[in-house]
């Protein structure tokens, strides 16, 4: 008999978790699960104890983010658990511990709770793939909130072309006197400057989308630094108790410097919440495919206009400016300056241009943070007379 009992408590994983703390490490995992997994095992959360830590970890091959949590705990082990299921299931408690019991023969999972017991149907945990790991690994470190800004700030210019992948990601490009983030979809492009963080060498990676937006939401809420490791395929991120992993996008980034017009004469300076809201009720009018706005500028005076000949509706706009240069006329798509005005937080900006057929620049008007420096673009659009 005794034999039996102690087989039977080997093979029983035991722990208590708050539900509210297990929720909300587990919402921080949630981006990652695909909607259609190729591998089954990757629609559940590993579970991994040692010691009185869980380590939780959510993959779709491409990136994989763990979370590591104190819990009362006596033994060691791993269980994949139902993703959805287990998040629905927490989402329905009230703060409380729970306790969870994983059979270890049969991977079945039984959650204790004060109103009662839930059971579901858990997986082998070594059926989960593994993390890769980074070796002969370069690092750079830098504060969240600085990482959390370059994200916010340039994520919105990537692109979305598959058959130009290297644009859907932002280019992460680190100097020894500076961090450039680079993001563009050839209409637009951003590019966000540190100078306050730096590299031991150059070295340059493009991070896709998915893992960044991951970031996004969780930087939000921590003050802790970011630690970056990476080598030609993979990047980490490690803060406070999650790590990111990803794969890099592979293949080389548009020479962006080639295409930012060094000179612009013709500089207009603007309140921007003023243009911002002057741009969202012109562009109403506008034609709904190419969304243009026209802007012209004579001397202190900027007039934006826009129309839809197909409906016969148009809005036009007058502006007071600061303006140094030429009178000029020139055509934006609405969406992509309403964008870029929505992520510069200065009080006025500065639209600087060269041409009607080239690239306008946008900066902020103002001094901004300390070590940033923020540059725009956009192509112009061209007008039908």
């Amino acid at each position: 008999m005794e034999t039996v009992q102690t087989k039977e408590k080997t093979s029983t994983m035991k722990f208590i978790v708050s539900s509210t703390t297990l929720l909300k490490q587990l919402q921080v995992l949630q981006g990652v699960l695909a909607s259609s997994n190729t591998l089954p095992i990757l629609d559940n959360f590993l579970f991994e104890i040692a010691g009185k830590e869980l380590t939780v970890t959510a993959s779709d091959l491409e990136t994989t983010v763990t979370v590591t949590l104190a819990v009362e705990a006596k033994d060691k082990g791993s269980v994949a658990i139902p993703a959805r299921l287990l998040l629905d299931t927490l989402k329905a408690f009230p703060e409380q511990p729970l306790t969870f019991s994983i059979d270890g023969k049969h991977h079945g999972v039984e959650i204790s709770s004060d109103q009662g017991k839930y059971k579901m149907t858990g997986f082998n945990g070594n059926e989960f793939p593994k993390s890769p790991a980074i070796e002969g690994a370069s690092t750079l470190a830098l504060p969240a909130g600085t990482l959390a800004t370059a994200i916010n700030k340039t994520l919105f210019a990537t692109g979305n072309d598959d058959l130009r992948p290297v644009m859907s990601g932002i280019y992460f490009e680190l100097n020894t006197d500076n961090v450039r983030f680079v993001a563009t979809d050839a209409h637009k492009l951003v590019r966000y400057m540190r100078t306050d963080v730096t590299a031991e060498k150059g070295a340059a990676f493009i991070v896709p989308k998915k893992p960044l937006n991951l970031l996004k939401g969780v930087l939000a809420g921590t003050n802790s630094e970011v630690t970056v490791a990476f080598n030609e395929n993979n990047a980490s991120f490690t803060f406070d108790t999650t790590v990111v992993v990803c794969r890099l996008i592979d293949g080389k980034y548009p020479n962006y410097e080639a295409v930012i017009p060094k000179q612009n004469p013709n500089k207009l300076t603007i309140d921007r919440m003023q243009l911002l809201s002057s741009i969202r009720r012109v562009s109403i009018f506008a034609n709904k495919t190419t969304h243009q706005v026209r802007l012209h500028i004579n001397g202190s005076q900027l007039s934006i206009s826009a129309e839809d000949l197909d409906f016969a509706n148009e809005a036009k706009e007058a502006l007071a400016c600061s303006y140094e240069g030429e009178e000029m006329t020139i055509g934006f798509n609405s969406r992509f300056l309403l964008d870029m005005l929505n992520n510069i937080t200065s009080e006025h900006v500065r639209l600087e241009m060269s041409a009607p057929n080239r690239a306008g620049i946008l900066l902020p008007g103002d001094a901004g943070e300390h070590g940033e420096d923020i540059l725009m673009l956009v192509m112009p659009v061209m007008l039908n007379n």
